[in-house]
């Protein structure tokens, strides 16, 4: 059991770029034109140029929580750090998921307005699915630290 929750652990350390690179999800206006792919280092990029402030919480959320959480939990697995980590890491798999949420956010209200064409694509369910194994992958190492 050990080693397969390291195991799941150390994948999400390369799934996580993966995600990040991936496309979250297809968008353009109207049904006219094509639409563009958006990963969450491409929407990272534009953020940058537009609100800084957004872009830094949307870099906290996205790349910095999930990737320090699986660093952590790593590190408590192989013995190098206390599992009094535990809640703080947490608290960052929380903050990761906020992330998924305003991502879905954006979509609802998108499609909502009506001006443009909204679809996800297999990196949204990628990130998500990274996000929740973390939190599943963090709630059981907990239970086993008790």
């Amino acid at each position: 059991m050990t080693y397969a929750l390291r195991i799941s652990n150390l994948a999400l350390l390369i799934l996580f770029p993966v995600a990040w690179f991936a496309p979250l999800l297809r968008a353009g206006l109207l049904p006219l034109f094509g639409l563009s792919e958006i990963s969450v280092i491409s929407g990272l990029q534009a953020l940058w140029e537009t609100d800084v402030a957004l872009a830094l919480l949307v870099t906290l959320f996205a790349l910095f929580a999930p990737y320090l959480k699986t660093l952590g939990l790593a590190l408590i697995q192989f013995g190098l750090a206390s599992p009094r980590l535990l809640p703080a890491l947490h608290l960052l798999g929380k903050l990761a998921m906020a992330d998924v949420f305003l991502i879905a956010l954006y979509i609802v209200v998108v499609k909502g307005v009506g001006l443009a064409r909204v679809e996800t694509a297999w990196g949204l369910y990628l990130f998500t699915g990274c996000i929740l194994a973390s939190l599943t992958l963090s709630l059981v190492e907990s239970r086993r630290n008790r």
